[in-house]
């Protein structure tokens, strides 16, 4: 029997390694799942220590679901830590927002913006809604606009920011 959805309020992070196809053919298959491999368990630890849930794994991507922006915010600063220890680069996308959560998963207009956030942010970066700034505005978190952007397959414009780096 399938259990109905419950509708929450949570904070999804998408993240993705830039450029993983060209890296691919650069080291190899081998020496791409040994590293792959590195990077989820490094990004797990980064995800436990900020209280987030990963969600799915797909490809060299991950979402991963918070109870808290600020946290999410934290951890997605965090797994661009690893990946830069690494030697590679990441990207993500923050979004706050209700979600259908059930035992299967996690949907709803919120994880699709989430995934558009994504696509924004460049090589190194993170870059959140204006939902997700104003809830981390005051907790020590600097950012840049990044203006009124369409995200593909959303109505209307919607303000993003990327964390400034420190």
């Amino acid at each position: 029997m399938r259990q109905t959805a419950a509708r929450v309020l949570t904070t999804v992070l998408f993240a993705d390694i830039v450029g993983s196809t060209q890296l691919v053919e650069q080291i190899g298959d081998r020496a791409w799942q040994r590293l792959l491999a590195q990077y989820r368990e490094d990004v797990g630890l980064v995800l436990s220590e900020m209280g987030g849930t990963l969600v799915d794994t797909a490809g060299d991507g991950i979402l991963a679901r918070f109870d808290s922006p600020l946290a999410a915010v934290r951890a997605a600063i965090g797994i661009c830590a690893v990946a830069d220890r690494l030697g590679i680069k990441t990207r993500a996308g923050v979004h706050t927002g209700e979600v259908e959560l059930s035992a299967e998963a996690l949907t709803g207009l919120a994880v699709h913006i989430g995934a558009r956030v994504l696509a924004e942010a460049g090589p190194g970066e993170v870059v959140v809604t204006a939902t997700t700034h104003d809830l981390t505005a005051d907790a020590g978190i600097s950012y840049d606009s990044r203006g009124s952007v369409e995200l593909r397959g959303v109505s209307g414009p919607r303000q993003l920011y990327a964390v400034r780096p420190r």
